[in-house]
């Protein structure tokens, strides 16, 4: 089932707003590819925010800790985060804070389907992963 912004259980979150400035630099990290260094920024973020737009951070930073778990070969570990951050993502709209969420989406979404083709989970077949940097408006 998707949810919308209005089913969110924190209610109608503001995407209007500026991102936090955590969260900003979380993505700035998130696209040098610095994926454990964005989750940790963005973890704070999400922990210093109090609204129902703290739970676009999380499932950001869970993308980063999807993209971290393949960078070191996890490939179980970058599932399970997939899976964990659409719950997150999905009640949001396509842009938020700025963030070009359904252009997140789908990329992560191309990262998760090469990683179901993959016949091995070898690290030279993961080397070849390309991570999308996450585009802001």
């Amino acid at each position: 089932m998707t949810l919308t912004p209005a089913d969110h259980p924190g209610g109608i979150p503001d995407c209007e707003q500026d991102l936090h400035p955590l969260a900003r630099l979380g993505i700035q990290l998130f696209n040098r590819q610095e994926f454990f260094k964005a989750h940790e920024a963005l973890e704070t973020a999400w922990k210093e925010e109090k609204g129902p737009i703290r739970d676009l951070y999380r499932g950001i930073l869970q993308v980063a800790v999807g993209y971290y778990h393949i960078q070191r070969g996890n490939i179980t570990g970058a599932r399970k985060m997939f899976k964990l951050c659409r719950g997150w993502l999905d009640p949001f709209p396509g842009r938020c804070r700025g963030v070009n969420l359904a252009q997140l989406i789908e990329d992560y979404q191309a990262v998760e389907s090469r990683l179901d083709r993959l016949e091995s989970e070898s690290a030279a077949a993961l080397e070849n992963i390309v991570f999308p940097p996450i585009l802001l408006t």
